[in-house]
């Protein structure tokens, strides 16, 4: 793959993992009735407000370059905790897809934060 695709590809898949992140942020905030019903199934709807200022605060530092690193440990600590809580209530994996697309982007992003790169003695 050229360079130009490669950064293509990159940018598109960075720009849908961080839009859904995002758009499940706003959906938050807005406290939209779909997502109010599945947050209090698992017992969190109180929590509806800080919930969605985690996603678009850690997408954001996701985003910037120079925080990237962080952002994607939090989002990466924040979507597995969604996971657990998916699969302790039998819901729907919903965060699946979109810890996937920042998993996929960041190693697209920057390898060196999952490959070590060799050093000379």
């Amino acid at each position: 793959m050229n360079p130009k695709s490669k950064r293509i590809v990159t940018i598109v898949i960075t720009v849908l993992a961080a839009g859904m992140v995002i758009l499940s942020g706003i959906m938050k905030l807005t406290q939209s009735a779909q997502v109010m019903e599945s947050l209090n199934k698992v017992g969190v709807g109180h929590y509806v407000i800080l919930l969605g200022c985690m996603e678009i605060g850690f997408t954001l530092l996701y985003l910037y370059p120079k925080t990237m690193k962080l952002g994607f440990i939090l989002l990466s600590c924040y979507f597995a905790g969604a996971i657990a809580t998916e699969l302790s209530h039998g819901t729907p994996f919903n965060a699946l897809m979109p810890i996937v697309l920042i998993w996929i982007s960041a190693f697209l992003r920057d390898k060196t934060m999952f490959l070590s790169t060799p050093t000379t003695m």
